[in-house]
């Protein structure tokens, strides 16, 4: 079984998940890594703390206490605007510190969200689709589907 565990941006921090908890079930976005018969379990959804990310430093020491395998930063941190400019920072801290993987985005990129984010410049200068490349390969219906 694959045990994961979710950081979402604190401007998000009263968000019931519903978003993340669907593309996990319908294997779409951050979780199409999975295969569909793969058991997922969820051990951690917390917030990064609020700017610039103090939960970071903090909360993946919890979710490997419920045995972690993979944190996902929420696509969250990718849509918001302006997006996370914390997110590769997080990324690597997790990484090295915590010896977990990560992986960036759970649901798809909602429609709406990429086409104002392809006429603004940050994606391409930041390198967002090289980041979280399986987010942007979803198709525009299962995008539309999740404005």
């Amino acid at each position: 079984m694959k045990k994961i565990a979710i950081i979402i941006c604190a401007r998000y921090r009263d968000c019931g998940g519903g978003k993340c908890f669907r593309a996990l079930r319908e294997r779409h976005g951050g979780f199409s890594m999975y295969a569909t018969d793969e058991a997922i379990e969820i051990v951690g959804y917390a917030s990064c703390g609020g700017c610039p990310g103090g939960n970071v430093e903090y909360v993946p020491a919890e979710f490997l206490k419920n045995g972690c395998d993979v944190v996902h930063l929420a696509t969250g941190l990718v849509v918001g605007y302006p997006p996370c400019p914390h997110i590769k920072q997080f990324k690597e801290f997790i990484e090295k510190h915590y010896e977990l993987p990560v992986v960036i985005g759970t649901h798809p990129i909602p429609l709406k969200y990429l086409e104002t984010h392809n006429r603004l410049p940050f994606w391409e200068q930041s390198g967002m689709q090289d980041l979280a490349p399986q987010l942007m390969a979803e198709t525009c219906d299962i995008m539309e589907s999740y404005n």
